[in-house]
């Protein structure tokens, strides 16, 4: 316990003055904020790769509104059917209470390629084309969002004894409290931001989204979703179920994702993907 690190800041970012019309009293938290940032800094680096292909700035704003409809109902819906579909199929008005939490990235991954499918459809671009350049903004999305379940203290690992374990004071279940557990948002966040970088620099510094469709898409595939299935047997089960499975949800759910990145790379013409002239 000595070495462990107490974990007990406030998910909110601030509180606005009681004395503020309408907002009085109410707290903006970390976790919306960093999922805002991940929008505004994804933008930007978007903005930055059409601009040097030569794409007008309509079709980023078109695709940004497509992007944060896809993340927030994808998310939403894949955690409720995904992990609670007895639940929430009984009570099918709590599926639009997002502010009570409850995001798969599954669900948000599935909804986004589906939409994308349909914006490459629209603008005439290889669906492939759009999947390489949005995945880059889309891990670094991932840090974001799991900095921001660090700050609500939630989605943490099994007890551990190693010195940089969290005591997560403010966890929503009282018996996870006491012990020091593995900080696997931080784990997971910086092997998504790691992702980010080779990606972008793979972007950027290589022109591989150019001279090899389907590169990045892969890799992200790989390295997303391989990461998520191995950091899951460090963490406490986020439903009950699972307590029961061999593997988790999340591991089941991360096997065909990190499957298809391995036969994009190895057999791009499988997936109808052509090679750069």
């Amino acid at each position: 316990m000595l070495l462990s690190i107490v974990w007990d800041v406030s998910p909110a970012m601030f509180h606005f003055p009681d004395w503020m019309p309408l907002l009085g009293g109410r707290e903006v938290r970390w976790y919306g904020m960093l999922f805002a940032a991940s929008f505004v800094v994804g933008y930007f680096i978007v903005q930055r790769m059409f601009h040097r292909e030569g794409i007008k700035q309509e079709v980023l704003d078109e695709l940004s509104t497509w992007m944060l409809i896809a993340t927030v109902v994808g998310a939403r819906l894949g955690h409720c059917f995904f992990y609670e579909p007895a639940y929430y199929l009984a009570n099918p008005i709590e599926i639009l209470k997002v502010w009570e939490g409850g995001l798969a990235s599954h669900g948000a991954a599935i909804a986004i390629i589906i939409a994308l499918y349909f914006f490459s459809k629209k603008h005439k671009k290889p669906f492939i084309w759009i999947l390489d350049r949005i995945v880059v903004v889309v891990a670094l999305a991932g840090f974001f969002i799991r900095m921001g379940n660090l700050f609500n203290s939630e989605i943490f690992g099994h007890a551990t004894s190693m010195p940089w374990g969290f005591q997560f004071i403010r966890a929503a279940e009282p018996e996870l409290r006491a012990d020091p557990r593995h900080p696997t948002q931080i784990y997971e966040g910086l092997f998504y931001l790691g992702s980010f970088i080779f990606l972008m620099f793979s972007y950027f510094r290589n022109g591989i989204g150019e001279k090899r469709p389907g590169f990045l898409f892969g890799w992200f595939l790989i390295l997303i979703f391989g990461t998520r299935f191995f950091v899951e047997f460090l963490k406490e089960p986020q439903v009950a179920f699972e307590s029961t499975m061999t593997l988790n949800m999340g591991q089941w759910l991360s096997i065909p994702f990190t499957i298809a990145g391995i036969l994009i790379l190895l057999v791009p013409e499988k997936f109808g993907i052509k090679k750069a002239k």
